[in-house]
């Protein structure tokens, strides 16, 4: 069994650092942009979460693919494009200069680090030159304020290698080591361990380079400890689907079974522990011990024990019983991933998108629904949506990838959370983010807007990615 209290030799403090990575061998592939998106946070402290809109493609001061996160701030009436700040390294306050290929805003994550009340945004650009080289990357906090995100401040990388930041992950339980950022990157994960603070100093930093390379990172209570446990899945091997998952990653410590290539976290039984959730949207490489036809999402259960090694992952595909759709060779399910409390029954549900899927038109993509249960077979009342659905503002065409990245969060403080959906290859890949309105079963697509890169302020033609780009450098 491992859990945040059991052994971490693979952890090692800045000072004790030595240059390992061990594993399966890695495929020779470009590096993938980051996998998440931040959930909305109340970043100026009005008592309304602010959306995140990442633009890692976005030209600023000419410097193409600089990027740049725009926030939406939250309201009683919802969202509005007039009531934004978009923050590049350009901006006052944000640490580095915009450059040509940065990437920032590749990755984001939500928490308040510093426990002052105010969210904060921490924003990679995994594809920085630094004096350390080039394509090193960085990782900045935003700290959140009463005029919202005004300065930020970076988490260093302990040693040289290339793209930090591909994923960051942020969750705080309480105070000190109870706040945690995990970075992804080459040389592996590095956790950062409170207390924060607004001048950039934190309590500890440690990295393990005993993985493979991670691509995708998240933290969840697994073993209800109150102190975060860490979750590193690494980046594509040549021998499975996707990449080997770990939880607290030590010496040959992946999960015995079950493999993918993004993580999430969230109580889907409601039992009190975190449930690990992981999307493998990868063909099998090995029909019957690896993948699945058309993608799956497994999940491994917490308990007071944590989440063992050899536990077995429930397994959910568009073939599983009340799941719609049908599993095809290339649809991507599990290509992005949120968990969270959709219908406020206390339970989390799985919200995958899949946006290879052929809904009409060839790629255009879907996202699905999966219900929490606190018994029986997960799949029973799992619901769609794609741009074909009634009340969905656009046009479903070939290649969009609705749901290309996932999110949940209250924005109008209802009670009743709001899904986010984006498609990075919307309008010649400047992308597109819908919103749809939480509803008392659930988020519905009646009533539910489009936020277009014009929209909000960027008036490239091409290759802004609003809504980020999720998984689709990778499948």
């Amino acid at each position: 069994m491992l859990n945040g209290r059991g052994a971490q030799r693979g952890w090692r403090t800045a000072a004790l650092l030595i240059a390992v990575v061990v594993g399966a061998p890695l495929l020779s592939a470009a590096p993938a942009a980051a996998v998440h998106g931040a959930v909305p946070g109340d970043f100026n402290g009005d008592g309304y979460r602010d959306a995140v809109l990442p633009a890692p493609g976005a030209r600023i001061a000419g410097k193409a693919g600089a990027g740049a996160v725009v926030v939406l701030y939250g309201g009683r009436a919802g969202l509005s494009v007039s009531r934004r700040a978009t923050i590049t390294q350009n901006t006052a306050g944000v640490p580095d200069t915009a450059e040509a290929h940065d990437g920032f805003g590749s990755a984001t994550a939500t928490a308040d680090l510093n426990r002052d009340g105010y969210a904060d945004l921490v924003v990679s650009a995994p594809y920085e030159d630094t004096t350390r080289g080039q394509d090193v990357g960085t990782v900045t906090v935003l700290w959140g304020s009463r005029s919202g995100l005004t300065s930020g401040t970076d988490l260093p990388a302990i040693t040289a290698g290339k793209y930090y930041g591909l994923d960051v992950a942020a969750l705080s339980t309480g105070a000190g080591v109870r706040t945690e950022v995990l970075v992804a990157g080459y040389e592996g994960a590095t956790r950062f361990r409170g207390p924060f603070s607004r001048s950039g100093s934190y309590g500890s930093a440690d990295e393990n380079r005993d993985t493979a390379s991670v691509g995708s990172v998240a933290l969840g209570d697994f073993a209800h400890s109150g102190v975060p446990d860490e979750v590193a899945v690494t980046v594509r091997l040549s021998d499975i689907s996707g990449g080997e998952v770990y939880v607290n990653p030590v010496y040959g410590g992946a999960q015995q079974t079950g493999n993918g290539l993004i993580a999430a976290t969230g109580d889907v039984n409601g039992d009190g522990y975190a449930d690990l959730v992981v999307g493998d949207p990868d063909e099998p490489d090995h029909a019957t011990t690896d993948g699945a036809l058309g993608g799956r999402v497994l999940l491994w259960y917490g308990s007071a024990q944590g989440i063992a090694r050899d536990a077995k992952p429930v397994q959910l595909t568009q073939n599983t019983p009340g799941v719609p759709d049908t599993s095809e060779k290339w649809d991507d399910f599990g290509g992005a991933l949120a968990v969270a409390d959709l219908n406020r029954d206390g339970l989390a549900d799985i919200v995958v998108g899949s946006p290879m899927e052929d809904t009409g038109k060839p790629n255009a993509g879907q996202v699905t629904v999966i219900p929490g249960r606190r018994t029986g077979t997960l799949g029973t009342g799992a619901y769609a949506f794609t741009q074909n659905t009634a009340g969905i503002p656009g046009t479903s065409s070939t290649g969009d990838m609705f749901g290309t990245t996932v999110a949940v969060g209250d924005i109008n403080k209802d009670g009743k959370p709001e899904l986010f959906v984006s498609a990075a290859e919307k309008n010649n890949s400047t992308g597109a983010v819908w919103v749809l309105p939480g509803g008392t079963d659930g988020p519905t697509a009646q009533g539910s807007s489009m936020i277009t890169a014009p929209s909000v302020g960027f008036p490239q033609t091409d290759g802004t990615l609003l809504g980020g780009n999720g998984l689709l450098g990778v499948i």
